[in-house]
């Protein structure tokens, strides 16, 4: 059974048990209590689970997209590790529990997929007697094949404080061919492929229950990988028709058969399989939203990026990989997942540009490797130092068991204790850095929406409204009051206020709630559709549960608006000047101004950024509706919606439609017509990251000020040349050819004067022995002009010469020598020289043999310091 048909026929068993089919969410959660990445098909119902959201199905089944890191080293030495993997999952919340969910598995594993019913284990946590009984009484399982697990094997949780509970496990016997067993053993043989959660309690950062969740949920996790594997009777899921196509790519790209072998030694086994695993987890992360960088979801893109082209560099492929990678796995999934193939480009681009930036210093890395070993071996080592397995690891992208592997080459072992002590102490700081500020309100908040419900945004069609005013929190506690002076968060049952998102900024202006004033200085979502208010309270006392109106600042509002719509109509306008890869990776939407990140490998020119910004005038001036409308998701899909990344979307969305030109989901605020955003200025562009620019522009009232500072500092030019505006860009630049002939003039009398002073100087030498020295004050001369009369001077003595000039300057002295390289080579060092000098200076002295620089705080002592420099010369001479 081909992966295809095993997602249709799970979904389809469940779609007949009336199960809502629920597409897969991205590989970024956007529940605030969910982990860095999706890690299973649960983590987009969590709101659900904990009852803080209402569903209006109480069964749902999906197949979705999910990522576990925590092993990454791992990936690539055994059939079963991978960074990125579907879940097939079927889930009730408060509706059916462990008799159907055991019942429906059993039937499906053995009817619908045909597995052998007589080779099927199941596992069940230690004290879950009735989980146990239901196997054995209602399904008919063997009391044998039956086996009670302790807690980290069969007590399931997110790894964060969330829901959890009690799980069993389907595995199923492979037979001989993949091991000898003695009874259950989980394993190669003995594989899992279905995971049973019986999700009932609320756990703590432990994972240990804090109590009974409102209701009891079912969450399933069918591996589709694993069963592909089983069904297709191959080592694992790596010979399967979900990677043999990638495998196959990998293969051509670097030459070299595929032997599916999973011995430690088969290192060209391994590498092929970490370049196609690695190459489908980047396309999917990339393609939900997430780029190269050097924290959280972007450093695991970058580790697995570079791990990837390492192990290509491992294979002597010297050709690019990901470009053709990329283009295999969109091939092989993108009839699955159709975003792929809309966001291909970018994708490509993207995994590109880092490959070529970390082939820059993939380099570096094996050199520093290479001095490392030869450096330990050298002090009669036996051991890698964790500092250096460390710095490769963090910084060169190597992964610690090549690093391994290639020390006990050498014949040396690595400080693994000292490198897992680094690594702890750099996920210490990643995870203090990940912390939401607002997590100390997060409790209070939670009260008022179990209370109040979610917030209902009226902001598109008023920018004042009247509401109770829901709660107020101080110092992550709720409270009844505010009081002027005191900055609190404030929830309304509905506000015209928006709340950040999409790149836009949230809403100002004020609330007025029984003669009390609230300047409201920010407003941002919260969890669950809750939006907060961000609030100072100006005069009076604002107390809970009164009526309030609120007002938002209009004017900005506007500003901000005619910034929004202007993002549309660059974006459109780059994407047609560069490429569809040029799509949205982030913005800021701002009062008069904006910045739009996209992915690019090069720099944009600054011809081809007028061109963009005469294109947005034009269109601007075109006075293009604005037409908002909300629609299905599917139906925004099939008109060619873009959705842009990082943002959530529901079933039914808001699109936005500007002319026949750009089409976007978007939750944000519009002007009504293109020709109310006014002038729009490009401020420029620039590199933010591997493959990432940045454009800023200007919009409305602050672009039309930008132009008249630019007119102003134009009409001042003109005036200092005396000429109009028109005349002023010539004239300059007759101006600077002048300024620069003239330089040239002076610089060519100043060196003149310098042979002049050099040959009186040089004239001036005394022999000692074959060679000559000379020492001598030179007013008014700087370090450079110093240095340029100390060559002139060797120059003019010829071979075998030594000098030593200085120059005095009011807060000290500066002294150069130079030596000719034949003395250089007898032991003369005009290091050694200046260094006499400056310690008679109460200074010191630095350079190279043939031309040292020093200097010092005592000017009247320069005539001692020249003398010491000389009889430091001689010193050397006469031995």
């Amino acid at each position: 059974m081909r992966a295809a048909d095993i997602r249709r026929t799970f979904l389809e068993f469940f779609r007949a048990l009336d199960h809502r089919i629920v597409p897969s969410s991205s590989l970024v959660p956007d529940d605030p209590s969910a982990p860095l990445l999706t890690t299973a098909g649960m983590v987009q119902f969590i709101p659900y689970f904990t009852g803080r959201k209402p569903i209006d199905f109480p069964r749902a089944a999906s197949c979705q997209k999910s990522a576990r890191t925590t092993d990454i080293e791992i990936v690539g030495l055994d059939a079963r590790h991978q960074t990125f993997f579907e879940m097939l999952g079927n889930f009730s919340f408060g509706d059916y529990f462990k008799s159907e969910a055991i019942r429906w598995a059993w039937d499906l594993s053995t009817q619908g997929f045909g597995l052998d019913p007589g080779r099927i284990w199941v596992t069940v946590f230690e004290a879950d007697d009735e989980a146990a009984r239901i196997w054995r009484d209602e399904v008919g399982l063997p009391a044998e094949r039956i086996v009670r697990r302790a807690r980290e094997d069969n007590f399931w949780w997110m790894g964060v404080a969330g829901p959890g509970g009690p799980s069993s496990e389907l595995f199923y016997d492979r037979g001989p061919a993949y091991g000898e067993v003695d009874g259950f053993q989980d394993g190669d043989r003995i594989m899992e492929f279905w995971n049973l959660v019986f999700t009932e309690f609320e756990v703590d950062s432990r994972g240990e229950p804090l109590g009974q969740l409102p209701r009891r949920n079912v969450d399933t996790g069918l591996g589709l990988e694993r069963l592909a594997a089983i069904l297709q009777d191959v080592p694992g899921a790596f010979e399967t028709d979900i990677f043999a196509p990638i495998i196959a790519r990998a293969e051509q790209l670097a030459g070299v058969r595929y032997g599916a072998s999973y011995d430690s030694e088969a290192r060209t086994d391994i590498s092929l399989r970490i370049l196609a695993e690695h190459a489908r987890f980047a396309t999917f992360l990339i393609g939900d939203g997430v780029f190269p960088s050097n924290d959280g979801r972007g450093y695991v893109l970058r580790r697995v990026l570079r791990r990837a082209v390492l192990h290509a560099r491992l294979l002597d492929v010297a050709q690019p990989v990901m470009a053709p990678l990329v283009d295999s796995v969109v091939r092989t999934m993108g009839e699955a997942y159709p975003e792929l193939i809309a966001r291909k480009e970018m994708i490509t681009a993207t995994t590109s540009a880092e490959e070529e930036h970390f082939r820059h210093t993939l380099d570096k890395g094996l050199s520093l490797l290479s001095s490392a070993i030869a450096e330990t071996k050298n002090f009669a080592k036996n051991t890698l130092s964790g500092d250096t397995v460390f710095k490769l690891h963090d910084t060169y992208g190597f992964p610690v068991e090549l690093t391994i592997e290639i020390a006990r080459d050498e014949g040396l072992e690595v400080d693994q204790e000292s490198f897992e002590g680094l690594m702890r102490e750099q996920q210490d700081r990643a995870r203090a850095g990940m912390k939401r500020a607002s997590a100390s309100s997060e409790h209070a908040l939670r009260e008022i929406l179990a209370e109040r419900g979610p917030t209902k945004f009226l902001g598109y069609d008023r920018t004042e409204a009247e509401s109770p005013l829901a709660g107020i929190v101080r110092d992550g506690e709720r409270v009844a009051t505010a009081s002027e002076g005191q900055e609190v968060d404030v929830v309304l049952d509905a506000t015209p206020f928006y709340a950040q998102g999409g790149g836009q900024v949230g809403d100002t202006g004020l609330i007025m709630v029984d003669g009390a004033v609230l300047d409201v200085l920010d407003t941002q979502p919260a969890l669950d559709e809750l939006i907060v208010h961000r609030v100072r309270v100006q005069t009076g006392e604002a107390q809970a549960g009164t009526n309030a109106l609120a007002v938002v600042d209009e004017a900005r509002r506007a500003a901000v608006a005619r910034s929004h719509t202007a993002t549309h109509l660059l974006h459109a306008t780059l994407r047609e000047a560069l490429g569809p890869h040029a799509h949205q990776a982030g913005s800021l939407v701002d009062a008069g101004r904006l910045r739009f990140d996209f992915p690019h490998n090069e720099a944009v020119s600054r011809d081809l950024l007028a061109e963009v910004e005469e294109t947005v005038a034009r269109r601007i001036l075109g006075d293009d509706l604005v037409r908002p409308y909300e629609t299905t998701r599917d139906e925004a899909s099939a008109i060619g919606a873009m959705a842009l990344f990082g943002e959530k979307y529901g079933d039914i969305v808001r699109v936005v439609e500007i002319g026949d030109y750009s089409i976007e989901l978007c939750g944000g605020t519009h002007v009504t017509h293109t020709s109310q955003i006014g002038p729009v200025k490009i401020l420029g562009e620039a590199s933010i990251g591997s493959g990432l620019r940045r454009v800023e522009a200007l919009t409305g009232a602050d672009a039309i000020e930008a132009y008249r500072n630019d007119r102003r500092l134009l009409e001042q030019i003109a005036s200092l040349v005396k000429g109009s505006a028109d005349e002023a860009a010539e004239k300059v630049r007759k101006m600077l050819e002048e300024l620069k002939a003239a330089r040239a003039e002076m610089e060519r009398a100043r060196l003149g004067g310098i042979r002049e002073q050099a040959a009186e100087i040089a004239a001036k030498a005394e022999r000692v022995g074959d060679a000559k020295v000379v020492a001598a004050e030179a007013a008014g001369l700087q370090v450079d002009g110093l240095q340029k009369l100390a060559v002139a001077v060797r120059e003019a003595m010829g071979p075998s010469a030594a000098v030593v000039v200085g120059s005095r300057r009011d807060d000290g002295a500066s002294v150069v020598a130079a030596v000719s390289k034949d003395l250089v080579q007898r032991g003369v060092s005009a290091k050694a020289l200046v260094a006499a000098a400056a310690a008679t200076l109460d200074g010191r002295g630095g350079g190279k043999d043939d031309l040292a620089t020093g200097g010092g705080k005592r000017p009247n002592a320069l005539p001692e310091a020249l003398k010491a420099a000389v009889a430091a010369a001689r010193g050397v001479l006469a031995q």
